[in-house]
């Protein structure tokens, strides 16, 4: 058994990045840039109010188990989801960095549904190289 270095629960509807983007014309340039949309920054500034931050941001191998909860059945792409989670994490100093020498593995990860309770469920555990 793993031990674990860090757990929280983020609650709401997880939303990606990519499948929710908009495209807007840079003030500065003039040419067509992509942001994030309305729906994706709320989610991702609501999670940041809701992780703990540790101490330091965790700087070593681990898996980083992400169990997401939404509110429909209707499909969804658990890579994007698990990216956008990494980044939020990265952001929240959570973690260091998302590359493979700390996020090492997604081990476990996967999509369900709680039509009442939605949410993403994360658990980050040791990895031993």
């Amino acid at each position: 058994m793993s031990k674990i270095v860090y757990k929280c629960k983020i609650m709401g509807a997880a939303r990606t990045k990519k499948n929710h983007s908009r495209i807007i014309t840079n003030p500065k340039t003039g040419k067509p840039m992509v942001i994030q949309s309305k729906q994706y920054v709320q989610y991702e500034a609501d999670a940041l109010k809701q992780l703990r931050k540790p101490a330091e941001p965790i700087s070593t191998a681990v898996n980083a188990q992400y169990r997401y909860y939404m509110p429909n059945a209707r499909k969804c792409d658990l890579v994007n989801l698990i990216q956008a989670t990494n980044d939020i994490l990265v952001k929240g100093e959570v973690i260091a960095d998302d590359n493979y020498t700390i996020v090492a593995s997604h081990d476990g990860s996967g999509v369900w549904v709680d039509k009442e309770n939605p949410r993403v469920e994360i658990t980050i555990t040791e990895v031993h190289t």
